[in-house]
């Protein structure tokens, strides 16, 4: 499996298409919509909001001072892998207020690649947690903020206490081969885990 999905060209759905449900997780601020928006064919859903005088307290914004949106709802996006295999894309908001939606958005997926920012890692534990509690298996994916710093692989797995064969993947949330490729990586682990049928694949 390669990552030509970045470079499959909008269509209309097959009839004998496989439709998978993958969610696109993590903190407030860590890229999700823009991950979304970026490897979408057709125009995403957004329910993205101004942030207001009642975000105060709540929304940490450091190192974000540009942030003036929040997803309220979801993002949805999608993507056609091959004929036989269209990924439906849902962003779950990131805060802990919206823990019911994150559920709602999640029932169902077969897997969840969470976005996670150096920065600020611990944040990166309620995500973790929910996925977890719901069984779903998962990657994590570093999104490279410009300012971040950067860390050993073996040392963000042990700050985020993952397991040996949880994916641990690098991506640019902006640049379409970049989070094609974090995808990718979270479907050869739904294969391996056997979370998706193999047999999905086999023109891929």
């Amino acid at each position: 499996m390669d990552s030509r999905l970045s470079e499959r060209p909008a269509r209309g759905l097959s009839h004998r298409a496989h439709l998978v449900k993958i969610v696109i997780a993590g903190a407030f601020g860590v890229g999700k919509t823009t991950f979304v928006n970026t490897l979408s064919e057709i125009a995403p859903l957004r329910t993205e909001e101004s942030m207001t005088q009642a975000s105060v307290g709540l929304d940490d914004l450091r190192g974000k001072p540009d942030k003036t949106t929040t997803t309220v709802g979801l993002d949805w996006g999608r993507l056609t892998f091959d004929d036989d295999l269209v990924l439906f894309l849902f962003g779950a908001p990131g805060q802990k207020r919206f823990r019911d939606i994150w559920h709602e958005t999640a029932r169902g997926a077969f897997g969840a690649l969470i976005l996670a920012d150096t920065r600020y890692l611990a944040e990166s534990f309620e995500s973790l947690t929910l996925v977890e509690e719901m069984g779903l298996p998962y990657a994590v994916a570093v999104n490279l903020f410009p300012e971040a710093p950067q860390y050993p692989e073996a040392d963000l797995r042990g700050a985020l206490d993952l397991a040996p064969d949880t994916p641990l993947v690098f991506c640019d949330a902006r640049d379409k081969t970049s989070a094609a490729r974090a995808l990718t990586d979270l479907l050869r682990h739904l294969l391996d885990t056997d979370a998706l049928d193999p047999h999905i694949l086999d023109t891929a």
